[in-house]
């Protein structure tokens, strides 16, 4: 089934949804559970309370894949929210689904709400603009991968914070000769070891300029270099230098636990991390390999957008962009940053929380924003837009996941991804056109 099927275009008039109160009802559906959902229910809480015209009314709708589904399923049943929570690898398909999207920069302008592109930290909004420069969705919980520390662990055991792939070698192998259970792993395996590695050494993931230029576009992420370095891993599984703990977050226990002096992975686990670890810790940037590069370019973000979807009436688009508004202003984004590790999106809110001496206090916390604006992002490290990379990570999951069983090599996995992960591109562009 098309993309252009599964959003139609037949426009409607949705009537006005009001509650018991006669506010306009702004539907927002969203992927955060746990704390993070309680987090989302106060920023919703918080703006109804500032005005008594609209009410948006947050909805938890599984994760993000479970999200998007649940919205294209209501969108062909005219029963859609004004708001759904994309993830960044679903940006393609909703770009690619024209009729069914209300872009957000053309939503505040028609409006009328005040609105400044450049306000955007830029690594996080370039990943979500159109060639031309519209900002077709509004950042909202943007990260990027860290390398988080035990500074405990590592300090009794006499190693180094590292800032290389030879020196995460050399700490893990201290780490657990002073008795730890393993060195180091990490979670969302390809966005850390294949999109970010290749992003933080300028290597291509695949041709178009990592598919911004074109859907018709190839992998490339088979290379001798991301090669070389998972093989380098698979070998550091000898003595648990390595241990492999699960596609997304599931290995974080391993590091809250004490098992692994060392977890790579998003930035926005910081108010996990703090709630459950029992040790000083710590957060750095991604290992270099000096093999590949004397400095490091930049990271890209992962996390999520809020679209905003068609076929709603006039007055719920304008709850809407005051929502959206409010949700982007420096006190709004300074507070959600601090209690999540998510990026700040605005320069504004970066500013603030330096101001309010967050990171004078939790050192290391702005980790995440250096290394996204470390360099210029390259058409190898803005990002990537990939149609169906959805199901394309699923493949590279299972790729890796032979080599860490000791099934394939690197590069024969590697292959494996690339070809199967070609043939999800070429159905997408089918789709799409």
């Amino acid at each position: 089934m098309s993309v252009k099927t599964l959003f139609s275009t037949t426009a409607f008039l949705a009537a006005a949804a009001t509650s018991a109160y006669g506010e306009t009802e702004i539907q927002w559906w969203h992927a955060m559970g746990g704390a993070n959902g309680e987090r989302v229910n106060k920023i919703a809480e918080d703006f109804n309370a500032t005005q008594d015209a609209y009410k948006v009314v947050p909805v938890y709708k599984g994760n993000y894949t479970e999200t998007m589904t649940a919205a294209i399923a209501a969108f062909r049943a005219k029963e859609h929210p004004q708001i759904v929570q994309v993830f960044e690898v679903g940006t393609a398909t909703m770009m690619a689904a024209k009729g069914a999207i209300y872009p957000v920069e053309k939503l505040m302008n028609d409006t009328g709400e005040n609105f400044d592109g450049k306000a955007f930290l830029p690594a996080v909004v370039s990943y979500y603009q159109t060639p031309e420069g519209e900002l077709l969705s509004m950042p909202f919980n943007s990260s990027t991968p860290v390398l988080w520390y035990n500074k405990d662990a590592i300090e009794a055991a006499g190693a180094k914070v590292p800032e290389t792939w030879a020196e995460v070698k050399t700490t893990a192998q201290k780490l657990v000769d002073n008795g730890m259970d393993c060195g180091v792993s990490f979670g969302w395996q390809s966005w850390v070891m294949v999109e970010n590695f290749s992003a933080w050494h300028d290597i291509a993931l695949g041709s178009k300029e990592n598919g911004f230029s074109g859907f018709d576009t190839e992998f490339t992420f088979n290379n001798d270099a991301v090669a070389a370095r998972l093989d380098d891993i698979a070998s550091m599984s000898e003595g648990n230098l390595f241990k492999y703990g699960g596609r997304r977050g599931d290995s974080l226990p391993m590091f809250t636990n004490g098992e692994c002096g060392m977890w790579m992975n998003s930035s926005a686990y910081y108010g996990s991390i703090k709630s459950q670890a029992g040790f000083e810790f710590g957060q750095t940037m991604l290992p270099l390999d000096t093999s590949l590069a004397e400095a490091p370019q930049n990271s890209i973000i992962g996390g999520a957008t809020l679209w905003v979807l068609g076929g709603h009436d006039d007055e719920e688009y304008k709850g809407t962009a005051k929502f959206l508004t409010y949700l982007s202003s420096a006190e709004v984004q300074a507070w959600w940053h601090q209690e999540t590790g998510y990026v700040p999106i605005t320069t504004a809110a970066y500013e603030l929380s330096k101001e309010q001496g967050f990171y004078d206090n939790n050192p290391g916390t702005d980790t995440a924003i250096k290394q996204l604006s470390l360099n210029t992002p390259t058409p190898n490290s803005r990002g990537l837009r990939f149609g169906n990379f959805v199901q394309v990570r699923d493949v590279i999951n299972e790729e890796m996941e032979a080599i860490w069983s000791g099934d394939k090599s690197a590069s024969e996995a590697l292959d494996a991804a690339v070809e199967r992960g070609n043939d999800l591109l070429r159905r997408f562009e089918r789709s799409a056109n």
